[in-house]
C-alpha cells in the first residue's frame, strides 16, 4: 500500500484524532509487558531526510538501540522498517488514529504544531525539569527551538542542515576572482555578480551569471530580521530590514538584464553562487557522487553574504523527534529519546554517517568534524570547520507554527510581485502585513 503524502493528510483526521486522544486517553497502548520483557516502538523515516543518496539508514538508530537495550536489560525496542519519507505522514497518522503510535518517533516536516495541539505529543518540560543530567544548552539553539511551540517544548532535535552558498571555485579562478571571506556583504555579493556575468563567447548574449536560488527569504535571514513572532501571532513584513532585503533582490535581480537563471546553468558551471543545503555539500562534494552531479568545476561552501543588519545568518532545517502522550513508559521513552538525540556517541556517529549534522554542540564541536569532512573531500577542498560551527551557532530555524505554510506562500506571491515592480514596495509590505496578521489572528 501507497501513503498519501504530507501535511493535507491530517485535516481530515483532525476531529477524529482529538476524539481519540481527549477520550480515549490511555485505554490503547502500543507499549506490553511480555514474556521477554518490556517492549518500546520507535517510529522513524527510511532513507535520507534530506532528499540526498544515503548508505544504510538504519546504521545509527541500530546503535542506539543496542547500547540502549545493555542499559536496560528487559527492554527491547522495535521499529518498521521501509518507511520512506514521503510515506510516512500518512503512515503515522493511521497508527495514531489506531491507538498504536510510537512511544517514541520521528516528527513529519511541518508537523509539530498540529501533533502538539490534538495532545499527541507529550510535553517535555516536566522530564527536563526532572532530569538533573539534561542541559538544554548542550544544544545549538536554534535546533533546539525547532522543538518549541508556544513556549513548550515537545520534541528534540536529532539532526539539522543549515544553509550555506555554493562558490564555483573554477568560474572565479576563470575570472582572476578570490573566494569571498569569512566575513562578506551584501555590497561584496553584488560586486562579484556584476564582475562574473558577462557574454563568454561574444555572440551578443549573456551566458554567465552570478547567482541562482538566492531569494528574498534568504535575504531576510541575513539581515538579521524574524518575520514572526515565535507563537505565530504576529508578523513584521513592514520592517525596514524586511525592506532592505527586497531592495537588494532587486538589485541582484537588475544584473541579469531581466534573464531567470535556472538549475541547469549552475550544473552546467555557468554560475557562480547558489544557496544550498548542508547535506548537498557533504553528499556531491566528495567522489564519486561529483562525478555524478556536479562534475565539470570545483566549488566549495562559504556562509551566505551579510546584510546591513545582520550577520550573514542562514536559515536552518531540523530533524525532531518526541514522545506520545499515551506512552505508558514514560521513563523509557524519555530516557531512548535522550539516546538518540543527547548521547554524544549517536550523535557523533550521526556526524559520521548522516549528509546532516549533529544537533548536539558537543558532537560539532569535536575533533571529529574536521576529520570526518577531511576524508569525505580529498585534496585542496577541505572545507574551514569553524564556518560550520559559526553557521550552527547563529542559525535562524523554519517556524513551525500551523499557519505557516499557507502564510509564506500568499507573502511570497505578493512579495514577487514587489521584486518585478507590479506592486509598489512601501505601500505593499505594509498591506501585505496587515492581511498576513489577520489570517493569523483567526
Amino acid at each position: 500500500m501507497r501513503y498519501k503524502r504530507g501535511r493535507m493528510a491530517w485535516i481530515p483526521m483532525a476531529v477524529g484524532l482529538l476524539l481519540l486522544v481527549t477520550i480515549g486517553g490511555c485505554a490503547v497502548i502500543r507499549i506490553r509487558a511480555e514474556s521477554q520483557g518490556t517492549v518500546l516502538h520507535f517510529g522513524m523515516i527510511a532513507g535520507s531526510y534530506w532528499g540526498v543518496p544515503t548508505g544504510n539508514c538504519y546504521e545509527v538508530i541500530d546503535a542506539a538501540i543496542r547500547r540502549f537495550e545493555e542499559k536496560h536489560p528487559g527492554v527491547r525496542v522495535e521499529y518498521t522498517s521501509g518507511i520512506l519519507k514521503e510515506d510516512y505522514p500518512e503512515w503515522l497518522s493511521e497508527q495514531i488514529l489506531l491507538g498504536k503510535e510510537p512511544d517514541v518517533f520521528m516528527i513529519p516536516e511541518g508537523e509539530l504544531d498540529i501533533l502538539a495541539s490534538l495532545g499527541i505529543l507529550k510535553r517535555l518540560e516536566p522530564l527536563i525539569q526532572k532530569d538533573e543530567s539534561f542541559e538544554s544548552e548542550a544544544y545549538y539553539q536554534g535546533a533546539y527551538r525547532y522543538g518549541n511551540i508556544r513556549d513548550a517544548q515537545y520534541a528534540l532535535p536529532y539532526e539539522s542542515v543549515p544553509t550555506l552558498m555554493f562558490v564555483n571555485k573554477t568560474l572565479l579562478d576563470q575570472e582572476g576572482i578570490a573566494m569571498p571571506g569569512e566575513v562578506w556583504t551584501w555590497d561584496d555579493f553584488l560586486s562579484l555578480c556584476s564582475q562574473v556575468t558577462r557574454d563568454t563567447d561574444g555572440d551578443g548574449v549573456t551566458d554567465q551569471f552570478g547567482c541562482f536560488d538566492y531569494g528574498w527569504q534568504e535575504a531576510v535571514a541575513s539581515n538579521g530580521v524574524s518575520l514572526f513572532e515565535k507563537d505565530g501571532t504576529l508578523c513584521y513584513f513592514a520592517d525596514s530590514r524586511v525592506d532592505a532585503a527586497i531592495r537588494f533582490i532587486r538589485e541582484l535581480n537588475r544584473i541579469n538584464g531581466g534573464y531567470t537563471v535556472t538549475a541547469r546553468e549552475f550544473d552546467q558551471g555557468k554560475v557562480a553562487f547558489r544557496p544550498f543545503a548542508f547535506s548537498e555539500y557533504r553528499t556531491y562534494k566528495p567522489y564519486p557522487w561529483r562525478i555524478k552531479k556536479y562534475s565539470d568545476f570545483e566549488w566549495d561552501c562559504v556562509r551566505l553574504p551579510a546584510g546591513p543588519d545582520g550577520k550573514g545568518q542562514s536559515r536552518l532545517d531540523t530533524l525532531l523527534m518526541g514522545i506520545s502522550s499515551r506512552s505508558r513508559q514514560e521513563h523509557l521513552a524519555w530516557e531512548f529519546l535522550k539516546e538518540l538525540c543527547y548521547e554524544e556517541e549517536t550523535q557523533i556517529h550521526l556526524l559520521e554517517v548522516s549528509q546532516g549534522m549533529p544537533a548536539l554542540r558537543r558532537a560539532v564541536e569535536s575533533p571529529l568534524l574536521k576529520q570526518v569532512l577531511g576524508n569525505d573531500i580529498p585534496g585542496s577542498g577541505n572545507m574551514d570547520v569553524d564556518i560550520i560551527r559559526q553557521v550552527m551557532e547563529e542559525a535562524v530555524e523554519t517556524p513551525g507554527f500551523r499557519q505557516y505554510p499557507t502564510v509564506i506562500s500568499q507573502a511570497d506571491s505578493v512579495i514577487q510581485g514587489i521584486i518585478s515592480g507590479e506592486i509598489s514596495i512601501d505601500t505593499g509590505l505594509l498591506k501585505l502585513q496587515r492581511e498576513i496578521n489577520g489570517v493569523l489572528r483567526q
